[in-house]
């Protein structure tokens, strides 16, 4: 192997790397068009971030602020079921969900004179469509005209120490997250809330609090907020799990194939030396268009058939030309190593965009695995004749003839 030939090779891994920066670009490009014209659709027609906030309950008081004393439920007992149905438009998955609320709630009247109690209930969104909705104060139907920008504010007459009760229920959905929000609410008191999911993923947002309970079912989760006397208690919320969206996970495939190639082409070049088998440039220019057919074929089947089945086909598809080439040009035996190599470096490689936090990783246990391997076959090699070039023999020139 030449230093001629080794800036060649060179050469070849830029420009396969130039064409995939070029597929990764117009990758995110289709995909933030995805974004800009789809998001607005799903959210539309399925339901944006939902966050409840708790009812606010309060009679007219002209010492208070805003003429309002507010007053707390007594007790509050929330069930939220969450069923998990991501909907896919173009390039990306949304994490859209179904929610089932029920809340019932206890409020007594803390002074010492009859006083009209008003219960106000907020809708979680105001853009979201609502159904099986209920409203029941003291075992009577609200009647008021809903609209669910506007919230619900019913009144009950309560004689001194008098306790009412009063229940919510509706079934809507969402997108990304529902959460429970306690307001400007300083101290709450008895209250617990019970979600039950049907996905095994969880992840609290920031700002939210945890679970004081949880335990796990056969179908996902059930979590227990539990509040006996909480001051200044955090919000309640519930992310969606994550989606391997094709868009993003095929442009960082794109973005990072070069590092592959560049192991994969480094593994070759020193076994090829040590087994004496010489490829040319060419050869290399061959095995990086086999290897780039890969994430090329990959970025447009991801519009037509699901991610997984779209990874597998044009994995194969791309480990079939470069083993079917290599067994043509090197032989059954280093084509055979070509492929473990090419599976490990690519394939798997590649793979790991499907999890994140795992690329880094990946790219760091294969830097390493590849340099004890490669010590391992060469720690013998005598490089200093792999790379000298071939003496030149110079032919005798031919005899004076005798005059």
């Amino acid at each position: 192997m030449t230093l001629k030939r080794l800036i060649a090779i060179g050469g070849i891994i830029v420009c396969t790397a130039v064409g995939w920066f070029i597929l990764g670009t117009s990758v995110l490009v289709r995909s933030g068009v995805s974004v800009n014209r789809c998001a607005p659709e799903v959210t539309g027609g399925w339901g944006p971030l939902m966050t409840q906030p708790h009812p606010v309950i309060y009679y007219n008081s002209p010492g208070s602020a805003n003429g309002r004393h507010l007053i707390q439920p007594s007790q509050s007992e929330v069930a939220v079921a969450l069923r998990y149905e991501p909907k896919r438009k173009g390039l990306l998955w949304y994490r859209t969900f179904l929610v089932d609320f029920r809340g019932n709630y206890s409020l007594q009247n803390p002074t010492q004179i009859t006083q009209t109690i008003y219960i106000r209930f907020e809708f979680p969104a105001a853009a979201a469509s609502y159904s099986d909705f209920s409203f029941v104060i003291n075992g009577v139907p609200s009647t008021e005209n809903n609209k669910t920008a506007e919230g619900i504010t019913e009144a009950v007459t309560l004689a001194p120490g008098q306790s009412a009760k009063f229940a919510v229920a509706y079934k809507s959905r969402g997108t990304d997250r529902w959460g429970y929000a306690f307001g400007d609410t300083t101290r709450i008191r008895n209250f617990r809330l019970a979600m039950q999911t049907d996905f095994f993923e969880f992840d609290f947002p920031a700002g939210t609090g945890s679970p004081t309970e949880r335990a796990r079912t056969k179908d996902g989760w059930n979590f227990v907020w539990s509040y006996p006397d909480v001051i200044n208690a955090q919000a309640i919320a519930m992310t969606m799990p994550s989606v391997a969206n094709p868009g993003p996970v095929a442009s960082r495939m794109s973005f990072f194939a070069p590092v592959s190639l560049l192991f994969f082409f480094s593994v070759l070049i020193l076994i090829g030396m040590v087994w004496g088998v010489k490829l040319h440039p060419m050869n290399y220019f061959f095995l990086a268009a086999g290897c780039f057919a890969f994430q090329l074929l990959f970025a447009y089947l991801v519009d037509l058939i699901p991610l997984f089945l779209a990874f597998v086909i044009s994995a194969s598809v791309s480990m079939a030309l470069v083993s079917g080439y290599l067994l043509a040009a090197a032989g059954r035996q280093f084509a055979r190593f070509a492929a473990i190599a090419q599976f490990a470096f690519i394939v798997l490689f590649s793979y790991s965009f499907f999890f994140d936090g795992l690329t880094g990783l990946t790219i760091t246990i294969g830097a390493i695995v590849t340099l004890a391997l490669l010590m391992r076959a060469t720690a013998k090699v005598n490089w200093a004749d792999k790379f000298t070039s071939p003496a030149t023999i110079r032919g005798m020139p031919p005899p004076i003839p005798q005059v």
